[in-house]
């Protein structure tokens, strides 16, 4: 589930799912009612509890950061060392990369620090420090040294790969709307070399990067400031491990929010939740599509929603036979309309792009459409992460006839991101099993074994089950949610389960918005009430609403400018 990420040769989407702006210029975000328990999955015992503590971390030593990083002079980085396996904390060691801007109010303002996670799985927070510089964030900034990282398996902190970067983001590719059977075959067979990549690479490692361990290294992070308690800010992805850890660490928590929610229920994590965003991408394109009727004067795309994606199906088809300028097919334009469901900033620049595209000026639609050309190798380690992460945490399916089934059905009622999101997980299907000794066997399903590649292999062990996240009445300090009605990523439904399950805690509802990430944009309602919690641990009443963001305008981009990429 890509909550906050994209797919395929662009940035990667969590989730479940590629970099979308949430808090300004400088903060990016990087997931069913169709079926019940997956069938073809596995019944399997709940994930052993780690008696042996870990070892209490060494205080982190911050100083200049590494050229890698591209930080400014005021930010300070230093390196976190976390047992690879919390079974074994003494055992094999691996380095988080951690980056911190001090908080700029009085010694008697301080709070302490406030850590941030965009979401993923697999994005780094690494430039969080840089958010103070922004008015929304100044009051916060005063008060909380402002802390980000990379988790483990993504950018310096010990970095998970599972295929040549350049070969993941080879262009261009297809995205048929509807897949014949020879492209589906296509893409298992793909799906299971990318599989085989990661144990390949990764080795016995490959089975320690789970959401459970996410939380556990964030257990050492909060150790490793200085703080008795965690004061976190998790978005996305985010939310969902963050909620892990209020499950693991109850009497470690200060203060949490959690921005767009992940459903936590563990029934839904992670095949059903990416059945679900599918679901919720097809409401935001039908939102899109709408805007851009609405405005047809400006466009010229169609005078109402179905006339505008039926051109954008045309283009698509259009693209799927010839891509533009040899770097533009279908799939690289499915990733960047996307990112209209992520974020209704992309609506105007989006819609100008195809209006020009029909009018003949292919220019915009390149621009938008072509990955950036240095973006390989950071997009590849994402992509990795969230791979290893959610195939390790979620119940899926082994069997392709499944996927097959669940996805034909989905497509039926939301065509425009089903298949793309299906392909992105597919490797879950193939996802190594380890034995007690960490030994790792790539399983075949059953149904398309046979095109596939190998016989099937038999099982060994069980991969994790998902942390059934939940807190006792009381055990918890106060924490703040926040959710937007029509997200896609992480449809609001989530929300409510994660309130249900966290007892005392309070949701703050955007009304008729679907922007991913609500907390210090352009709600100034929403804003406060963050502000308010993170200052003075203040939380609302139990529902709260706050009424939608402003649309955004109709506007031509300017010629020569690659608009919001």
């Amino acid at each position: 589930m890509r909550t906050g990420r994209l797919h395929g040769a662009s940035i990667r989407r969590d989730g479940f799912v590629k970099a979308v702006a949430l808090y300004g210029t400088l903060g990016s975000l990087v997931l069913s009612a169709l079926v019940a328990v997956p069938a073809g999955g596995t019944t399997r015992p709940a994930e052993a509890p780690v008696r042996t503590p870990a070892p209490a971390p060494h205080r982190i030593t911050f100083g200049h950061c590494a050229p890698e990083e591209h930080l400014p002079a005021g930010v300070e980085c230093g390196r976190l060392a976390v047992p690879l396996d919390y079974a074994h904390p003494k055992g094999k060691k691996i380095s988080l990369t951690v980056s911190r801007a001090r908080a700029t109010g009085s010694p008697r303002e301080r709070q302490g620090s406030l850590v941030f996670n965009p979401g993923g799985p697999g994005a780094s927070s690494m430039n969080f420090p840089l958010y103070g510089q922004l008015d929304r964030w100044r009051k916060t900034a005063r008060a909380y040294d402002l802390v980000g990282y990379a988790p483990r398996g993504v950018g310096r902190s010990a970095p998970l790969s599972c295929q040549d970067p350049a070969e993941f983001t080879k262009i261009p590719s297809r995205s048929p709307k509807l897949p014949p059977e020879a492209f589906k075959r296509k893409k298992f067979a793909e799906a299971k070399a990318y599989a085989q990549g990661c144990a390949r690479n990764a080795g016995p490692a490959l089975r320690h990067f789970t959401s459970a361990n996410n939380a556990r290294d964030l257990d050492m992070l909060r150790a490793g400031l200085g703080e008795k308690k965690l004061t976190f800010m998790g978005a996305s992805y985010g939310t969902y491990f963050g909620a892990v850890y209020a499950t693991l660490f109850p009497g470690h928590v200060r203060r949490m929010v959690f921005d767009s929610v992940v459903n936590p229920d563990p029934r839904h994590v992670w095949y059903r939740n990416n059945l679900a965003q599918n679901i919720g991408f097809e409401r935001r394109w039908q939102d899109w599509a709408r805007w851009v009727a609405k405005h047809h004067k400006v466009y010229h795309l169609g005078t109402t929603p179905r006339a505008v994606l039926r051109t954008y199906d045309t283009v698509r088809a259009r693209l799927d036979r010839k891509p533009l300028g040899g770097k533009v097919g279908s799939a690289q334009l499915q990733a960047a309309f996307l990112k209209t469901g992520y974020n209704d900033a992309y609506w105007p620049v989006r819609a100008a792009a195809l209006a020009a595209y029909v009018k003949g000026d292919p220019k915009p639609l390149l621009k938008q459409a072509t990955p950036l050309p240095d973006g390989a190798k950071s997009d590849e380690n994402g992509n990795a992460v969230y791979t290893a992460v959610e195939c390790n945490d979620g119940l899926w399916p082994r069997d392709l006839r499944v996927w097959d089934r669940d996805n034909t059905a989905s497509a039926r009622v939301a065509p425009f991101e089903t298949w793309d999101n299906a392909w992105m997980n597919m490797p879950c299907a193939f996802w190594p099993r380890f034995s007690p000794r960490g030994a790792a066997a790539v399983q075949d399903p059953m149904g398309y074994a046979a095109d596939v590649g190998e016989a099937a292999m038999p099982p060994a062990g069980a991969p994790h089950r998902p942390v059934d996240v939940r807190t006792a009445p009381g055990a918890l300090p106060p924490v703040l949610l926040l959710s937007a009605e029509r997200d896609a990523a992480t449809p609001h439904a989530g929300a409510i389960e994660l309130r249900r399950r966290l007892p005392g805690s309070a949701l703050v509802t955007e009304r008729g918005a679907g922007t991913h990430g609500v907390s210090f944009g352009t709600n100034t309602c929403a804003n406060q009430y963050v502000e308010r919690y993170l200052l003075t641990g203040r939380t609302p009443a139990r529902d709260t609403y706050c009424g939608p963001r402003a649309e955004p305008k109709p506007v031509l981009p300017t010629a020569g400018k690659r608009g919001s990429k």
